[in-house]
């Protein structure tokens, strides 16, 4: 894994709003747009940097965000994450230290007829290995921007 210089990160940065013109990114650093476009390019080429449409969960009616502690009988827990991932409604399955062993945060919405009845009904039941499962349903957050996925 190769360290995000100084330059990157400023890059970064600045494109907390993914709309802002790299022109005025280049303006801020004193740096040319064209490092900024090639800098940029680069890190998602290498998969380091992402540019998506997320959408606040407390705007959109019906959707609501669930953070779910996973205990598996397995340590194939990379395997595991992955397993999840592929569920319909996990927006991440993330490896974790503490009670569990994942930490998986899923999109519900019943205008997508997904509700957490149905995603345990008929998601989750094709993982096996897993001993035990908490729920967390998000009320309230800050901050919290996700892509829309269903």
């Amino acid at each position: 894994m190769k360290r995000i210089d100084e330059t990157n990160k400023e890059i970064i940065k600045q494109l907390i709003d993914g709309r802002k013109p790299f022109s005025a990114i280049a303006e801020e650093l004193k740096i040319t747009e064209n490092t900024v476009r090639s800098r940029v390019n680069k890190m998602i080429e290498e998969g380091l940097l992402k540019i998506e449409g997320r959408v606040d969960p407390e705007k959109v009616p019906g959707l609501q965000i669930i953070m779910m502690g996973i205990k598996l009988k397995t340590r194939d827990l990379v395997r595991k994450a992955n397993e999840f991932t592929a569920l319909r409604g996990v927006i991440s399955a993330s490896v974790v230290t503490g009670r569990y062993d994942l930490i998986v945060e899923i999109e519900l919405c019943d205008d997508e007829n997904l509700s957490l009845l149905d995603f345990f009904k008929y998601e989750l039941v094709k993982i096996s290995d897993i001993s035990e499962v908490e729920t967390y349903v998000v009320y309230q957050s800050n901050r919290l921007l996700v892509p829309y996925i269903l």
